[in-house]
């Protein structure tokens, strides 16, 4: 092989890699847990054949099961192997529903069941399924904005204490060592499932990242049972979503190589923060993980909320028979102006007449009113 063949294989085979780098980049890979109330089940638990199997979704049928649990009728588009998976997941019953979703995507980690050892931790029983390839991004459509209470994890505290971290580290069951010369930089302790603690040192940048970014998250949701905690007294209740993003495993990796010890503080506050949410929703709630290998450079969230405000039949019985109606109302007002100005004009016609002749009447006497007359 002369030399400018040579160039010519060796360029299209870089060609060939980065263009399969791209679409592989382009793609989401993972995986996905539904985490459900023992006692109260809302999720298919697989059998002993399906836990042999291994199973799989794409992103528009997670977002369609959200959208089933929240209460809503799954998305038209969604093909019929999707809603076979999602007779596969979901329980069948239309009537009952959590009307309650906690939905987390957790970025940079593919299957922590690869990596880490699940047991006492709430993903040990949840209902597993990988992602495959498809589109990058789903919508979990919504009919409207006014049946849907949504609270977004990712919004950011401005309670950055010691003292915040100390409740934090409690409300986990762990410590925290304040450092007594500046805030924010002492040593956060964890205790994980398999009995070991976690040592956080906060004067490391991605680990206080890290230790922060967590209690963010847990700070939103106790903001979330606030809110549950008020749309419980209302009339009509409208389904509840909270739903957001983690992705500070990645820089612990990076930096330190601590991947693996983040995870097991993850997955200890993940089984804590759920254990909460079933204490305040009663059980009537299903949380949904997906863990993303592969997250979006720009940072976007893969599923995203859509509202979709259809009129209903009623109403548009209602906007036809309102629109009948107007029209048969103009149709009277046209015709009741019409006859006044027609009678306004002849009115004035007239008027004009009668000035006219007045003006232009003959000045002699009125041979009734000067007879001589005389009337027995």
């Amino acid at each position: 092989m002369d030399c400018p063949t040579r160039r010519i294989f060796h360029l299209i085979v870089f060609s060939s890699l980065l263009c399969f780098q791209i679409r592989a980049q382009a793609e989401p890979s993972g995986s996905v847990f539904f985490i459900d109330n023992p006692t109260r089940q809302f999720i298919r638990t697989p059998s002993q054949n399906d836990v042999a199997q291994s199973r799989s979704m794409s992103l528009s049928e997670v977002s369609a099961a959200v959208s089933v649990l929240l209460g809503f009728a799954p998305p038209a588009s969604l093909s019929a192997d999707g809603s076979s998976k999602l007779n596969e997941v979901l329980v069948p019953n239309p009537f009952d529903r959590p009307r309650a979703v906690f939905m987390l995507e957790v970025r940079g980690v593919g299957d922590p069941k690869l990596t880490d050892d699940l047991d006492n931790t709430q993903l040990f029983d949840a209902y597993h399924s990988k992602i495959i390839s498809g589109p990058r991004k789903a919508d979990i459509q919504i009919p409207d904005e006014d049946q849907v209470s949504v609270v977004f994890l990712d919004e950011l505290s401005e309670d950055r204490t010691d003292k915040e971290i100390r409740n934090f580290a409690s409300w986990l069951g762990g410590s925290y060592v304040a450092d007594t010369l500046e805030p924010l930089n002492g040593e956060l302790i964890i205790p994980v499932a398999d009995g070991d603690h976690v040592k956080l040192h906060m004067s490391k940048k991605a680990e206080k990242d890290f230790a922060l970014k967590l209690q963010v998250l847990s700070q939103n949701i106790k903001r979330a049972v606030d809110v549950h905690e008020h749309l419980a007294q209302s009339i009509r209740r409208p389904a509840e979503l909270m739903m957001g993003s983690f992705d500070g495993i990645t820089a612990l990796q990076e930096q330190y190589g601590l991947g693996q010890q983040g995870m097991k503080i993850l997955l200890a506050t993940l089984s804590r923060i759920f254990d909460s949410l079933q204490t305040a929703y009663e059980g009537q709630i299903v949380g949904v993980v997906f863990f993303n290998e592969t997250p979006s450079p720009q940072s976007e969230s893969v599923l995203n909320l859509m509202y979709t405000s259809r009129p209903s039949p009623r109403m548009l019985a209602e906007t036809e028979g309102s629109r009948n109606a107007t029209l048969a109302a103009a149709e009277v007002l046209l015709v009741r102006r019409t006859l006044a100005w027609l009678t306004g004009i002849i009115l004035i016609i007239a008027t004009l007449f009668g000035i006219y002749f007045l003006l232009n009447m003959p000045l002699t006497r009125d041979t009734l009113l000067y007879s001589n007359v005389k009337l027995d």
